[in-house]
């Protein structure tokens, strides 16, 4: 991929945005990539989104507009579909998936910031729902966006396009952490995730995204409860031990089917 640079580090998947000249921006090919990047990502207990350079992403890339200013309605929804497929791949990652923001995030960047279930930004960062001052909609992000910051906020930050700090992004809920060291960040959320059976965290986070009514929620605990990893967590707290004992395998990454949350 030439867009993106992806590792393996363990039980740690690194997706990162390697467009640094052009601060990380947009363009057909940035799109096409990370939207493949999130169809499989395997046993990793989480994957960190993060952006090379100055910048975590500033949007659509000028060219990609420009072009995109040439296309007719019929082209422009393709377009934008595509757009769209992309954020739905990182929303629906069944994996946590960690944004760590430096820079800009602004436009189609403060839309990847929507869809991280944990977002941390460094205290210098800055945020806009830029999309008005080009005479366009935030209207792909808008369905991350308003989840994320509420009705309240999107009336003034979509309408206004303008740009806000890191403490404001925090304040209406866009991101979870402010900091002046996301590596040491990083490493405090990753340990706890760490601590947590891998498979229940995945169920967790749908959890989140199914929203389940009251016979599903019944249903879902059940099926916790009674699973090998459910049995062991709540074994491990009646005894005073930590989950995963030696021999134990179900605690560890390697006990996760690639890409299935039951």
């Amino acid at each position: 991929m030439d867009a993106l640079r992806i590792e393996r580090e363990g039980d740690l998947l690194r997706i990162t945005l390697a467009r640094p000249e052009s601060r990380n921006a947009f363009d057909a090919t940035l799109i096409e990539e990370l939207a493949e990047a999130f169809v499989d990502v395997g046993k990793a207990r989480a994957v960190v989104l993060a952006g090379e350079g100055k910048s975590f992403c500033a949007g659509a890339d000028i060219e990609w507009m420009r072009s995109s200013a040439q296309l007719t309605h019929d082209e422009n929804v393709a377009d934008a579909n595509a757009l769209r497929r992309m954020f739905e791949a990182i929303d629906s990652c069944p994996a946590p998936v960690i944004a760590l923001v430096q820079g800009h995030a602004l436009g189609g960047g403060a839309g990847l910031v929507a869809t991280a279930d944990i977002a941390i930004a460094h205290e210098r960062a800055s945020f806009a729902f830029s999309e008005v001052k080009l005479g366009i909609i935030p209207a792909v992000i808008s369905p991350y966006a308003l989840r994320k910051i509420g009705e309240s906020a999107a009336r003034r930050y979509f309408v206004t396009g303008e740009r806000f700090d890191a403490a404001t992004a925090l304040r209406i809920g866009l991101i979870h952490e402010v900091t002046a060291d996301l590596a040491g960040a990083l490493g405090a959320i990753v340990g706890e995730l760490r601590t947590a059976g891998p498979r229940a965290a995945r169920h967790a986070k749908r959890l989140v995204l199914d929203r389940p009514d009251g016979p599903d929620t019944a249903r879902r605990i059940a099926e916790r409860r009674t699973s090998d990893e459910g049995q062991e967590g709540l074994r491990a707290f009646c005894d005073g031990r930590v989950p995963g004992s030696p021999g134990f395998a179900s605690w560890s990454p390697a006990a996760l089917e690639p890409d299935v949350v039951d």
